[in-house]
């Protein structure tokens, strides 16, 4: 994944064949990127090429969608303005999209209480009743009972960490709690520290929708843990206002779950594996003191 790049020569000369008058724009390599790698093309914008199988589709759902949703949000958004087709020199689609100023949140984490607003002002914006037409997402947004079965084997990456025991309750309780009934919302879907950025300790951006669905706000709700400061999530929850307890008891559960996930990849990119980073292992243990920390 991480380890496949291409050349700013295959940029630019895909620039000037479909975009000509952006070609002569300044274009800078951006570190990071999962699914897509990223350059930043002039300062306001950014080019954005799929180097995984599943990215083209992800890459479809943010041209499709997010352009729908981006004036309502508060906060910046990698908002395509002009879509890449595939050619001879490119067979995938691509995308040119705003770029979103600020580092990310697992380099340069939010540190202030009020960021807790910020967040709340915004999942209150996206989580709108969603249309029939939006996309459906196979591990976001559904009930946790369809998580389970490879949930198990997750938690073997703390299994010696003095949380695992504490961790394996709020699963539970995530599990038991009552399913989510009312109309699917607008989801990001994929809010961790990677996916943020910051600008001096304060939430400045959410980019990377290629993961965006409809389904249980818990999903996205996770991050009062996953992104806020200790101490933060009571007032994340008191500013968003439309959790109930079985909304938050699932959301805790989510936070677990993507703090597991944080560690493996983490883990992977400290024993240098591919597709590692190792910048998400102390984030994923921060999620999770933070989570354990609210009961």
């Amino acid at each position: 994944m991480g380890e496949f790049t291409f050349e700013q020569d295959l940029v630019r000369a895909l620039l000037r064949e479909q975009h000509p008058d952006l070609a002569d724009l300044e274009l800078r390599d951006v570190d990071g990127g999962w699914d897509n790698q990223q350059w930043r093309l002039g300062e306001e914008l950014a080019v954005r090429l799929p180097r995984t199988e599943r990215a083209p589709a992800l890459l479809h759902t943010e041209q499709t969608w997010l352009p729908v949703l981006a004036e309502r949000l508060p906060l910046p958004t990698p908002t395509p303005v002009r879509i890449g087709k595939p050619s001879c020199l490119f067979e995938h689609t691509w995308t040119i999209a705003r770029w979103v100023e600020g580092e990310p949140a697992d380099h340069a984490p939010v540190t202030r209480i009020d960021a807790a607003d910020v967040l709340a002002e915004f999942l209150g914006a996206l989580h709108h009743e969603a249309p029939a037409g939006a996309p459906a997402n196979p591990a976001r947004g559904i009930p946790l009972a369809g998580l389970q079965e490879g949930v198990d084997g997750s938690f073997g990456v703390i299994a010696d960490h003095a949380s695992a025991d504490s961790a394996g309750e709020v699963w539970v309780k995530a599990l038991a709690a009552p399913v989510w009934h009312g109309a699917a919302r607008w989801l990001h879907g994929d809010l961790h520290p990677a996916n943020v950025v910051v600008r001096d300790g304060m939430l400045a951006g959410v980019i990377d929708f290629g993961e965006m669905c409809a389904g249980d706000p818990a999903t996205d709700l996770s991050a009062a843990w996953i992104l806020l400061p200790a101490g933060a999530a009571g007032r994340f929850f008191d500013a968003y206002g439309q959790a109930d307890e079985a909304t938050i008891t699932r959301a805790r559960g989510w936070a677990v779950l993507r703090a597991l996930g944080m560690i493996a990849i983490g883990q992977n990119g400290r024993l240098g594996r591919p597709g590692g980073k190792p910048t998400w292992e102390p984030a994923g243990y921060a999620t999770l003191e933070r989570v354990l920390a609210a009961d």
